[in-house]
């Protein structure tokens, strides 16, 4: 990223903990919204070990809570996790995990690991 976009990234971009890595895979999300749990699908399109962005079939609010479930190649293994909305602009959101467990926390790191050195 060169100076200039850094200076008009947006904030959820500059203050990440950890960096992003591309990956592409099915993701299928769970959202309670007026009463009743809406499901959705989609595609990652970057992971790291704090979220996930992805595009989505219909629009999310930031600060909407989802459990969302995705597969990830190190093991072979189907991540599901609670996550908020912090980006959303129009099918594409990023999202920020809330609860991760310990098994989960190693399991990304190891993914991220991976999907390094795969580019």
């Amino acid at each position: 990223m060169n100076n200039d976009s850094a200076a008009t990234a947006p904030a959820y971009h500059r203050h990440r903990r950890f960096p992003r890595h591309a990956m592409d895979a099915r993701i299928q999300l769970s959202v309670f919204r007026d009463g009743s749990t809406i499901s959705l699908w989609g595609r990652t399109s970057e992971l790291g070990q704090d979220g996930v962005g992805a595009t989505l079939s219909a629009e999310l609010k930031v600060g909407e809570v989802v459990s969302m479930e995705f597969p990830i190649p190190v093991p072979p293994y189907l991540m599901k996790v609670r996550a908020i909305a912090r980006y959303s602009e129009g099918l594409r959101c990023g999202f920020e995990f809330l609860i991760v467990t310990e098994e989960q926390r190693q399991t990304l790191r190891r993914t991220c690991e991976v999907l390094t050195s795969a580019f």
